[in-house]
């Protein structure tokens, strides 16, 4: 069984090898990578712990669109070595099928990483494959529309088209909305920092919503994974948010609660994020980092790429605070799987 070790005889005089800790293994299977992790003996497990209960009141100002807990499935899923859509197939599995996040007639929105100017390989914009296999996914479960849209920060229309994703998403019959002035409303946010703001309107008209960032590296916060691709349903001066981004990340994930996230770990920016550029600075992972606590999901992502703990990353600890997740993704039910 993985973390026993076998007795030592009389004779033997070796110590035994050090207990791998279920957190450790998770980070292990990361930083290796599919293959080697699966050679060291990691496999697949899932954990019979209890999942954070939904809170049974929410805010008025808030959009909840989160996914009850259910003992049946795992709280987060983690998918190597294959392709985009094969990852995003097999996460979505994992968590019980794309049936028990969407339903028919409901309107999907989709909210990958579409803020650069950039292309597929320099992944500073989620992978438009994983984009395009979530919107066939919604679809066959029955959904009434598909809608991909982001707040660029780069010229919209440069964005969309660059980095691929409105061709995938338009291929599979997704409606793709590049940001337009008239289609923004102000807000009234309920944050500590965020008050009222402009918010763009199809992110507060959906049923259900998809969180769908990459992982990048971030000059100022440190990583950009899930929580930060909030950034991208507001309107208005973003930059001003920075003086308090801490605080203005934990506002946006109070905010805008969604029905699953799919971190694209596929291609990996370790460094000069989050336009990145060069090719040297991203590493192919062919991972999927998917589940309903987003909370967790950055925190193990951030330690695993980065060795970024929670408390280098204050967002993650005030978030926890808040009551959106937990920091100690170790102790959530967690499925692996390894394609190929």
């Amino acid at each position: 069984m993985a973390g026993e070790t076998e007795p030592t005889t009389a004779g033997n005089s070796a110590p035994p090898a050090p207990e791998m800790t279920r957190r450790d293994a998770m980070l292990q299977l990361l930083r290796l990578g599919g293959v080697a992790a699966g050679a060291a003996g990691i496999g697949v497990w899932l954990s019979e712990h209890s999942f954070r209960p939904v809170p049974a009141k929410a805010e008025q100002a808030r959009r909840d669109h989160r996914t009850a807990a259910n003992s049946l499935f795992p709280h987060m899923s983690v998918v190597q070595g294959g392709e985009p859509r094969a990852l995003v197939q097999r996460a979505l599995e994992d968590l019980g099928g794309i049936r028990r996040f969407v339903g028919r007639q409901d309107v999907v929105v989709l909210k990958p990483n579409i803020a650069w100017d950039r292309t597929p390989e320099q992944a500073a914009n989620t992978n438009p494959e994983v984009v395009a296999e979530v919107v066939r996914q919604c679809w066959q479960a029955g959904a009434k529309r598909v809608i991909v849209t982001d707040v660029s920060c780069n010229e919209p229309r440069r964005c969309f088209q660059r980095s691929g994703i409105q061709a995938a998403a338009r291929a599979e019959g997704a409606e793709v909305i590049l940001p337009n002035p008239d289609l923004f409303r102000e807000v009234d946010m309920g944050g500590v920092v965020l008050k009222t703001w402009p918010v763009f309107t199809p992110f507060l008209e959906a049923d259900k919503i998809f969180n769908l960032p990459i992982a990048k590296h971030h000059g100022l916060v440190g990583v950009t994974l899930g929580m930060k691709n909030w950034y991208g349903i507001l309107g208005g001066e973003r930059n001003r948010l920075h003086q308090e981004i801490h605080q203005s990340l934990v506002d946006l994930a109070n905010f805008m609660l969604p029905t699953v996230t799919l971190l694209d770990c596929y291609r990996v920016l370790l460094r000069n994020g989050p336009t990145g550029g060069n090719l040297e600075d991203v590493a192919v992972k062919k991972t999927m980092v998917a589940g309903i606590d987003p909370v967790a999901i950055d925190a193990y992502v951030a330690k695993a790429y980065w060795d970024l703990d929670p408390a280098h990353l204050p967002y993650l600890q005030m978030a926890a605070a808040r009551g959106l997740g937990t920091v100690d993704f170790a102790s959530l039910a967690v499925k692996t799987s390894l394609l190929g």
